[in-house]
C-alpha cells in the first residue's frame, strides 16, 4: 500500500509519521502531484493558519489535486478545516469538499481548546470497533459547524463536528497522532478503508 502525506507549509508531519511508525506503516511525504494522485491513501495534516495554508496550496495547484482525489483522504485538524467551504480565520475560501463553515470559538471559553475531550455519536467506518465516547486530543481555536456530513460530535461551549465524512473524504478536528490508543485505532481504521 502506498501511503502519502501531503507536504505543505502547515503540516504536523513528523508527529503523523511517528504515529504511523507505531502501527507499523511507512508514508511518503510529498507535494508531487503524481505521487499524491497515485497513492492508495492520502493524509492531509495541518497545524497553522487557514489563509496562508490555502494560498500555499493554490500556488502549487495542490488544492485542485486534493479535492479531486478518488482514494481515501484523511484531513487532520487544519487539514480538515481546509476541506470545508469557508473559514472565518482571515476570511478564507477553502476547498468546498465538506459543506460546512469553520467558525471561531467565542464566549468565556479558554481559546484555543487544548487537551482531551470526548467524541460522541461517532460513525462507522472511521470509528469502527471503538468504545463509545472515546477521548481524543485537541488543539484548535476554530471548529467546523454541524452539518449533514458530521461523522462525530464534540462539545466545547458549542457542539461541533469533531469528524466529517463525505464519500472518500474523512476529516478529524482532533489529532489522532497524539490521541494514544484511540488515535491509533482511528488511523488503523482509515488505512483499512
Amino acid at each position: 500500500m502506498k501511503l502519502v502525506i501531503v507536504k505543505y507549509n502547515a503540516g504536523n508531519i513528523q508527529s503523523v509519521l511517528y504515529a504511523l511508525e507505531r502501527i507499523g506503516k511507512e508514508a511518503v511525504v510529498t507535494d508531487d502531484h503524481q505521487q499524491i494522485t497515485s497513492a492508495d491513501k492520502v493524509i492531509f495534516p495541518g497545524v497553522g493558519e487557514a489563509s496562508t495554508a490555502m494560498a500555499y496550496l493554490q500556488e502549487r495547484g495542490l488544492d485542485r489535486i486534493i479535492k479531486n482525489l478518488e482514494q481515501p483522504v484523511l484531513g487532520i485538524c487544519l487539514g480538515m478545516q481546509l476541506l470545508c467551504n469557508y473559514s472565518e480565520e482571515n476570511n478564507t475560501t477553502c476547498m468546498g469538499v465538506f459543506d460546512t463553515q469553520v467558525k471561531k470559538f467565542t464566549g468565556q471559553l479558554k481559546i484555543p481548546q487544548i487537551g482531551w475531550n470526548n467524541i460522541e455519536e461517532a460513525k462507522y467506518p472511521l470509528f469502527a470497533e471503538m468504545p463509545p465516547n472515546p477521548y481524543c486530543y485537541f488543539v484548535h481555536s476554530y471548529y467546523a459547524e454541524l452539518c449533514a456530513q458530521t461523522a462525530a460530535i464534540t462539545e466545547y461551549g458549542v457542539r461541533f463536528s469533531s469528524a466529517l465524512q463525505k464519500n472518500n473524504f474523512y476529516g478529524v478536528q482532533f489529532h489522532p497522532e497524539k490521541s494514544a490508543k484511540a488515535g491509533e485505532k482511528i488511523l488503523t481504521n482509515f488505512l483499512k478503508l
